[in-house]
């Protein structure tokens, strides 16, 4: 499996962005759940910094598609489901972008970046209490839509449809 994508395959990169970034997001998913119910703010020292992870991981995917790679050709499959392929991805990239923004503007604006990074959690004020927070849960919920979306598509092909779509992004050769 090379590096770069093939037209019946996504390359290696692809494949390690992909399968982290999902990992990373069930985990930042939980962990900001937790915290954001106030249930467990030691959950803050893991969903911050994943958080960050995850949006630099979905910089440099948005910048592999533009600038190094090519993602493989579209299996054959009726328009609307190409096009709500399609719709579905770049929401994945948009929401993410804006809830990680709005993640960082809750950390700047509260002043809690110290805290997270090894300070007293008990100090930390309410999130509710900033703006970004609403637009954060919202993209959290976004996401979580998307996820049930994008797991169900491919489950379908693989499952029902048995195309081989999902062993595209998968790791060795077809």
């Amino acid at each position: 499996m090379s590096l770069k994508s093939i037209s019946e395959q996504y390359g290696t990169v692809a494949v390690a962005i992909h399968w982290l970034s999902a990992l990373l997001i069930v985990v930042v998913i939980g962990s900001g759940f937790r915290a954001g119910a106030m249930e467990d703010a030691a959950a803050l020292r893991v969903h911050v910094p994943i958080g960050v992870v995850i949006l630099l991981l979905t910089l440099v995917r948005i910048s592999w598609w533009c600038f190094m790679d090519y993602k493989p050709a579209s299996v054959l499959m009726p328009s609307w489901q190409d096009h709500a392929s399609r719709a579905v991805h770049i929401l994945f990239y948009v929401v993410i972008l804006g809830t990680a923004a709005s993640g960082i503007g809750m950390v700047i604006l509260s002043g809690a970046g110290p805290i997270i990074f090894g300070g007293d959690l008990a100090t930390l004020t309410d999130f509710f209490d900033y703006p970004p927070r609403r637009p954060h849960g919202i993209g959290a919920r976004v996401i979580i839509a998307l996820l049930i979306l994008h797991v169900g598509a491919a489950l379908f092909h693989h499952l029902l449809k048995r195309d081989q779509l999902l062993r595209r992004m998968w790791f060795g050769a077809r």
